[in-house]
């Protein structure tokens, strides 16, 4: 029978065990050894499913608790697998989660338990090592893999087979931010990603590990933020195989639909099944669309970000081609018409 531990990073003896299909409650005490007053006795629920491989941890305590970086919010509920790090609280505390054969018959190397005293995933980093790469895809299939210079990135292949759910559908970007096969880069303040639904043949999100959840309330304080987001976003076109023969934009949605921060980087061909309605069109292609750098200018002047009145009214205008502004009946057509504009 499979038995999952919990296994702290800082003193690796410190394990709690998660038994199959049962809830087990941690926070400050003399299981953990934390005895820091800002972590609840009860801070966070963990029910590991053997069978599957991963742990729900849901927050019970009022300090947020967070898996690689990504506070979960109380009440909220997220899926930890192995290699993942749970913070009980504050970004403190750190716990990575591994499975084992309770019998003591042999288990895949990756799950083995560590020996006292030390640490077999030590080498499991919040911020990736500089010697990795980046992994450009495109939604045709192809990648290539290209350094980026002076930047730490990590590489994972492929996309989720299983849609995991984090409450209410607007919030499955926090899943998302947290799927390593959904990223593709990395740093102590922000993740990209892979949209899941990509609207050209290149299209990127990134996200800030802080909980920032629109433009709305971005404030100067976010400045510095903002700037390195889309210094990031440069980083990936000009790391992309594709960037001799696209243009790019980085903006963000004046209305976005999903819960948490996010810049588009999305190449201008447009060429994507994916794309499928007018609503999906005319959010890149028309003043909905907020340039990333007249956001950043924005909050320098103003403090913050300003939407204009009826700017969903956008979404509603005629189908127009962004290069040469022909109206178009349908999306079949505008498809059609937009190969007109590929490179040749």
């Amino acid at each position: 029978m499979r038995v999952c531990w919990l296994v702290g990073k800082e003193k690796c003896a410190q394990r709690v065990k998660l038994p199959h299909l049962e809830a087990v409650v941690v926070g400050r005490g003399p299981e953990t050894g934390i005895t820091d007053k800002k972590c609840s006795r009860q801070q966070v629920q963990l029910k590991a499913d053997c069978n599957k491989g991963y742990v729900t941890v849901k927050q019970i305590g009022v300090n947020p608790t967070s898996v690689d970086l990504v506070n979960i919010g109380k009440g909220e509920v997220v899926k930890m697998k192995p290699g993942q790090v749970l913070h009980i609280v504050n970004n403190l505390y750190p716990y990575t989660v591994q499975f084992a054969e309770e019998s003591g018959k042999a288990v895949p190397e990756t799950d083995k338990m560590p020996h006292e005293g030390s640490c077999e995933n030590d080498d499991i980093e919040l911020v990736p090592r500089k010697t990795m790469k980046l992994e450009v895809v495109d939604t045709q299939g192809s990648s290539t893999n290209p350094k980026l210079s002076n930047t730490s990135v990590t590489t994972h292949e492929g996309t989720s087979s299983k849609k995991e759910h984090l409450g209410h559908w607007s919030q499955g970007l926090k899943s998302s931010m947290q799927d390593p096969k959904m990223q593709v880069y990395k740093d102590e303040k922000i993740v990209v990603i892979k949209d899941k639904y990509p609207k050209a043949r290149y299209h990127w999100l990134i996200l800030p590990w802080d909980p920032i959840s629109s433009l709305k309330s971005v404030t100067r304080d976010h400045l510095a933020l903002l700037e390195h987001m889309h210094a990031v976003g440069q980083k990936m076109i000009e790391q992309c195989p594709a960037r001799e023969s696209l243009e790019f934009r980085l903006g963000y949605h004046a209305i976005p639909s999903m819960s948490q921060l996010h810049l588009h980087v999305i190449s201008q061909d447009f060429d994507s099944p994916a794309l499928k309605t007018k609503k999906h069109w005319n959010s890149f292609t028309t003043d909905y669309f907020l340039n990333s750098q007249d956001v950043i200018e924005m909050v320098r002047s103003k403090g913050k970000v300003m939407v204009k009145d009826h700017t969903s009214e956008l979404l509603k205008l005629p189908l127009r081609c962004h290069r040469c502004k022909q109206q178009l009946s349908t999306i079949p057509q505008l498809k059609e018409h937009l190969r007109k504009h590929w490179p040749k």
